[in-house]
């Protein structure tokens, strides 16, 4: 994962976590915010409450990252 990525995903993290919960129904807000977008943490808390592969939940949430680094990083207008 890029630096800018990270950064990205972290500095937005409350408004994203919203949509990972989405995504990963199964998981809290609490629990998502409390990863703070911190990659492997959110990779660890998948795999663990999701009973996958290390490597699946690490492609999902890079996926996750991927998919929201354009929306998020648009300025408002």
């Amino acid at each position: 994962m890029s630096r800018t990525l990270a950064e990205i995903v972290q500095r937005d993290w409350r408004h994203l976590a919203g949509h990972a919960r989405v995504v990963w129904d199964e998981l809290t807000l609490d629990e998502l915010i409390r990863t703070q977008g911190d990659a492997q943490k959110l990779t660890e808390l998948v795999q663990h409450r999701y009973d996958m592969p290390r490597e699946d939940a690490r492609k999902q949430v890079m996926s996750f990252f991927e998919r929201h680094r354009t929306a998020e990083a648009a300025p408002a207008h």
